[in-house]
């Protein structure tokens, strides 16, 4: 009998199969099972990250020729020079070497710390048509446009440009799209959401940009709407950019005071001091003049009121429209009645996000479920008058779609409040974002009993007056009129797939058996917001005790250390996440949490003692990969690695990646040689302006390659 294996098969097929492979460890472990494993997997590997040193790039070997999406972003030491000429070694040189390994790059990601640096790589590449340009250092003097015109005159098949993570000045770009014409109408993506503008691209700016691009499909931009600023985008630039650019698919507009990471007030009422400049009639005409777009992004950070009719218009006009984000839209779903209205009417939506709409209801949301039945994905942040009610309601309705929620800085719904409105499709969600607020109104699990003994196929037990949606009731009036009397007679068709608040399943037919677990089984990704001085050990007990495929958490801590005083707790909890027993990845976000870096006046603590506290019980957990960002003392603008810090960060025997997004002094990164598994260790300072390499006081060129030299002495096991 003939054993045949995997290298009987024809090498098409196999070269179709190590092609579909995208985890990087995998494809590692693929080429060194033989040499034709390696071979093929070479052939078929077509993006590569390079993330060592830059004066070991002349080692690169030449086995990796097919890649053709390039990055050097992340090359050691970060926000290192590349190609300097002050450098030790030829920058000619090296590019040359580059241009030879990699001969079919077309899309390509560089930190460009001076223009110097695309003065030698865009020759070598002429064919680059996806151009990713990455720096949070301040911007070096030189003339205007200095920085892209090197691109623009030597890559001529440019298509797209990203300068999302690229600091720069808005003067720079018009001028450089104008005198290259060609290049400007060849675009067809340009990304220019960059978060670490102050003000972004005023009102002529975007209409000069939008008139040399005609040809664009994807447009991101960050801007004002504020009508106190000069150059403030309204009515004008929203038709110029429906005018020059019709073809659009992917429309991202957001002020840049949305930017901000801080997490707002939840009980602001939810309108601002200004309202801006959009009419009703400018947006009527701005969304009928883009009839393919497929994406809407409106972050407007001012009053855009009344705006459903618009809405209306968008769903009517965008029949492709699948995402959808408004920020500080009015009137978004008026919900008078059982018609549909607003926003309920774009009903191919399966993103949705609606952030500070101070009018937004329950009986809003519950019409959004109703005409956006699609819905994948649901945010929503800063609404004041959303209740556990609504929101559950909305999950009942949307349980066979709905797997993406965040819910955030709204007033009526906290942790256990949200985790209580999303019980019904818990075993379905795979994203989820909740506020760590843990004060919990008494009336919560009392209403939350009324909702589950109540049994929708009896609702004419009930007059009218007893489901109106008032402040007085429990109940949502889902339907009303003739398509109540049609409905109410027969079985809740959401009766057989989703065991809800308002839905009666198996049992006594009064809702008490509507609940068999509360298991969320798919949950992978959890997100999360806390203040200073909380702990995260509550998590558990408001409803997120069972997570058993629970791979990846962000925890974000925000909040001014310096007006708390020591907390009673001693630890932040962080050893209460030992209770997920697939969790691997972990984000630790405290760069809004400010304090004192030096001395702390009398019963207060420094960012060192803080930093303790975070990250107290951080060795229980078997994390393989740490994205940590310290807290900051703005004064000195300073975000670094703390003794404390480093030294409970040393117990973590799992780790095998370590992102530190700040600066550390080279004795307490030697701290983390303790770790066996570790294998990649770098400093970011990807935040505005990031350190200067030639001021900083901490981790220098050379203090990183002394370390990375250590680290890659060791000898690791896999």
């Amino acid at each position: 009998m003939v054993i045949t294996t995997i290298n009987d098969l024809p090498e098409v097929i196999l070269l179709n199969i190590f092609g579909f492979i995208s985890d990087v460890r995998t494809r590692n472990s693929l080429s060194l099972v033989c040499r034709r494993f390696k071979a093929l997997e070479r052939s078929t590997r077509t993006t590569l990250t390079l993330r060592g040193n830059v004066r070991d790039l002349h080692l690169i070997p030449r086995c990796f020729g097919s890649v053709t999406h390039l990055d050097l972003s992340l090359l050691s030491p970060w926000g290192h020079a590349l190609l300097s000429p002050s450098a030790s070694f030829d920058p000619h040189l090296l590019a040359h070497r580059l241009r030879v390994a990699f001969p079919l790059v077309t899309s390509l990601t560089v930190y460009v710390r001076s223009a110097t640096t695309l003065q030698i790589l865009a020759p070598l590449w002429p064919g680059l048509r996806h151009v990713n340009l990455v720096r949070w250092h301040q911007r070096p003097q030189s003339q205007l446009g200095a920085d892209f015109f090197p691109l623009f005159e030597n890559c001529r098949s440019l298509s797209s440009l990203d300068l999302s993570e690229f600091y720069y000045w808005t003067e720079d770009l018009p001028p450089v799209l104008e005198a290259c014409p060609q290049v400007a109408k060849s675009l067809s993506k340009l990304d220019l959401l960059t978060t670490s503008f102050m003000e972004g691209f005023k009102d002529d700016e975007i209409r000069a940009i939008t008139a040399a691009c005609p040809n664009l499909k994807q447009f991101l931009v960050a801007c004002r709407f504020d009508p106190r600023y000069l150059g403030f985008v309204g009515d004008e630039a929203l038709l110029a950019i429906a005018s020059n650019c019709p073809k659009l698919s992917v429309l991202h507009l957001a002020d840049t005071s949305s930017f901000s990471n801080t997490h707002g007030d939840p009980n602001d009422e939810g309108f601002t001091a200004e309202d801006a400049r959009i009419s009703r009639a400018a947006l009527v005409d701005f969304f009928s003049g883009l009839p393919f777009l497929e994406e809407l992004v409106m972050d407007v950070c001012q009053n855009v009121r009344d705006s459903g009719l618009a809405l209306e218009v968008l769903g009517l006009k965008c029949p492709r429209l699948r995402v959808l984000e408004l920020g500080q839209f009015h009137g978004v779903c008026l919900a008078i009645g059982s018609q549909l209205d607003g926003i309920a009417l774009c009903q191919g939506l399966e993103s949705l996000s609606i952030k500070n709409s101070a009018d937004l209801t329950d009986m809003g949301l519950i019409e959004i479920a109703r005409g956006c039945s699609r819905l994948k994905k649901f945010h929503i942040h800063g609404c004041k008058g959303v209740t556990v009610k609504g929101l559950r309601t909305l999950a009942c309705l949307l349980r066979p779609t709905l797997v993406d929620v965040k819910i955030s800085c709204c007033k009526n719904l906290d942790a256990a409040a949200s985790l209580q409105a999303l019980e019904p499709i818990c075993d379905r969600i795979v994203r989820l974002h909740i506020d760590c607020v843990w004060e919990s109104s008494q009336g919560i699990d009392d209403s939350a009993q009324m909702i589950r003994n109540f049994d929708l196929n009896q609702m004419e037990e009930y007059n009218g007056s007893s489901f109106n949606g008032n402040a007085n009731s429990n109940f949502m009036d889902l339907w009303e009129g003739a398509e109540f009397e049609e409905r109410s007679t027969k079985k809740c068709k959401y009766d057989s797939d989703a065991n809800c608040s308002y839905m009666p399943s198996e049992g006594d037919g009064n809702g008490d058996a509507f609940w068999c677990s509360k298991s969320w089984e798919r949950l992978q990704h959890l997100s999360l917001w806390i203040g200073v001085g909380e702990v995260l050990s509550r998590l558990p007990m408001v409803g997120l005790d069972d997570c058993p495929n629970l791979e990846e958490i962000r925890i974000k801590v925000e909040g001014d250390c310096r007006g708390t005083y020591k907390p009673a707790e001693r630890e932040f909890g962080l050893i209460c996440l030992c209770c997920y027993p697939q969790l691997t990845k972990m984000e630790l976000d405290c760069r809004d949490t400010i304090g004192y870096a030096l001395t702390a006046p009398s019963g207060q603590m420094d960012l060192s003692l803080w930093e303790r506290f975070f990250l107290k019980g951080i060795e229980h957990l078997r994390l393989n990969e740490l994205n940590y960002w310290p807290a900051q003392d703005r004064d000195v603008n300073q975000r670094s690695l703390s003794l404390p810090a480093a030294g409970l960060l040393a117990d973590c025997a799992f780790l095998r990646k370590l992102f530190i997004h700040g600066t550390a002094h080279e004795h307490f990164m030697n701290f983390l040689l303790k770790i066996p598994s570790l294998r990649d260790v770098q400093l970011r300072g990807d935040y505005y302006p990031a350190p200067e390499n030639d001021m900083s006081t901490e981790m220098r060129v050379d203090s990183c390659c002394r370390f990375e030299d250590a680290l890659n002495r060791r000898l690791i096991d896999d």
